[in-house]
């Protein structure tokens, strides 16, 4: 018989924490997604290609002023 192995569920929170435990997350990013919960929650519950794709872009960003406008834009239009 085939047995079948079950993921343990983790709470999106938990993962964004192990990423930064990990420091998979740029500094300036995981700061200015600790001044925005909102934001901080719906980035943990994305899936993960999704938040590769929004660390990626995060990596690119050269300053505080240009992270803050990105967090706070990363769900607008």
């Amino acid at each position: 018989m085939e047995s079948i192995k079950i993921r343990p569920f983790t709470h999106p929170m938990i993962e964004v924490m192990n990423m930064i435990d990990n420091h998979e997350l740029p500094i300036g990013f995981t700061m200015e997604l600790a001044q925005h919960s909102d934001i901080l929650n719906r980035f943990a519950t994305l899936p993960k290609p999704e938040q590769e794709q929004i660390v990626n872009g995060a990596r690119e960003v050269e300053s505080r002023d240009e992270m803050r406008n990105y967090v706070e834009n990363m769900f607008r239009g």
